[in-house]
């Protein structure tokens, strides 16, 4: 799919509604709660990766997770339709919420996924899917996410560069809005099994557990 590559102008972007779109009460593989409230003790991690079927479907396979959504967020519009998300005019990207249970794994391990899971150096595109909605982005927080998310994007830089490839592009910014997509959207790799997955990773392992720089 093809979209603009140049970020909307905040004043540009479309006013959106204050209705939510509606979400399934159940994950259609995990059976846990697709919107809030969630299990006890669960915390929420937000990642860009390209188009949201095949990314959402690489986090809901990883141990430890307990839920997956795929949304929008990083843009302007409030409660965005797919379409006007793929028209340039949000400033959204499609994302994947993952909520996940601490004692089971960590936020540096599905840092590895998400590197792993897709190219974060091709700035708004990813794959054949081009336009700002399938920027990279890592949605933290709190600022030890943060600092995580940096470390780990430096560390991953260094592998990237010695193979030949160019700087990251992955934005690392405060969690905003997240705006769920569309039912249909849900876990469309589960009810689609031979629907189209755009992701592709560049086949370099990401070094975890790399401690923040004081």
């Amino acid at each position: 799919m093809f979209g603009s590559t140049k970020m909307v102008d905040p004043a540009q972007a479309l006013p959106g509604r204050d209705e939510p779109v509606p979400v399934p009460p159940r994950h259609e593989v995990l059976g846990t709660p697709l919107a809030p409230p969630y299990p006890d003790g669960t915390r929420i991690a937000e990642f860009a990766l390209g188009c949201f079927w095949g990314a959402e479907r690489k986090f809901w396979e990883t141990p430890g997770v307990v839920s997956t959504s795929a949304g929008y967020e990083g843009g302007y519009t409030p409660n965005p339709t797919y379409e006007e998300v793929c028209g340039g005019r949000t400033g959204h990207t499609e994302t994947v919420r993952v909520v996940y249970d601490p004692s089971e794994t960590t936020y540096d391990a599905l840092l590895r996924v998400f590197w792993e899971a897709h190219d974060p150096t091709q700035g708004m595109r990813q794959g054949n899917d081009v336009g700002t909605q399938y920027r990279s982005a890592i949605f933290y927080r709190t600022d030890a996410e943060r600092d995580t998310a940096e470390a780990s994007r430096a560390a991953y830089q260094q592998v990237l560069t010695a193979a030949g490839y160019g700087p990251i592009t992955t934005e690392i910014t405060r969690a905003t809005d997240f705006y769920f997509a569309e039912d249909y959207h849900q876990q469309y790799l589960e009810k689609v099994p031979n629907g189209y997955c755009g992701l592709g990773g560049t086949g370099l392992s990401c070094p975890v557990g790399v401690a923040p720089a004081e």
